[in-house]
């Protein structure tokens, strides 16, 4: 009995090896749909660990693309059938990408008259590139206090020039910082370079000629 117990937890290892290491993502769930078990591959189709899978709904992770394919699998695991059963899905991908795919769903158990869990597949078909982000879109005199704290201008120097007053000014800054979710004006300026309203490269800074304005 130790013996069989012993040669028991070793192929459980090596099956959680395989399971590891295996390219196709790969997940066990409950009957239910919950995640207990997922591999990395599983896990970075959600942008995640496979600890952090777990508990999740593998129907929710995936998005059914017919309920109706849903409901007669969940009507079979009630009757204990125990084919394989495909749900056409698609999710999210990290980078943003549209991804679409099939989601194979085995029942497993040791016996029959066990409750099975589901060894779930993916299969990925194709994606849609993601969108790619609107334009920044400030105002021109966002874009010239952008400018100005790009070069290094005091909130003193920027009303002058600006011909703002000192609240004048910090309205702008904070209206910009709002939107962009900047806590400072570094991020302030970072983020400007970063979303194409300054032009990189270029000293002293200016905005780009191509800038959407927003009265």
């Amino acid at each position: 009995m130790a013996a069989a117990q012993a040669d028991a937890v070793v192929w459980r290892n090596r099956a959680l090896m395989v399971f590891d290491r295996v390219s196709v993502p790969v997940a066990v769930c409950d009957v239910y749909g919950q995640v207990v078990l997922a591999n990395p591959a599983m896990a970075a189709e959600c942008g995640t660990t496979p600890g952090r899978l777990r508990g999740r709904q593998v129907l929710e992770l995936f998005r059914p693309q017919e309920a109706t394919q849903v409901e007669r699998i969940v009507e079979a695991l009630r009757l204990r059938h125990r084919s394989r059963y495909q749900v056409s899905v698609c999710w999210r991908a990290p980078g943003g990408a549209e991804r679409h795919g099939e989601l194979t769903a085995d029942p497993v158990s040791d016996s029959v008259h066990e409750t099975p869990a589901l060894l779930v597949m993916l299969r990925v078909l194709g994606e849609r590139p993601a969108p790619a982000p609107e334009p920044a879109r400030v105002s021109a005199v966002e874009r010239q206090v952008l400018v100005l704290l790009a070069g290094g201008a005091t909130s003193a120097r920027a009303a002058r020039e600006l011909g703002l007053s000192k609240d004048g000014l910090t309205y702008h800054l904070r209206r910009l910082s709002a939107r962009w979710g900047a806590a400072n004006r570094t991020e302030l300026v970072a983020r400007a370079y970063a979303f194409g309203v300054l032009t990189p490269g270029v000293w002293p800074p200016e905005a780009r000629a191509t800038e959407a304005e927003e009265e």
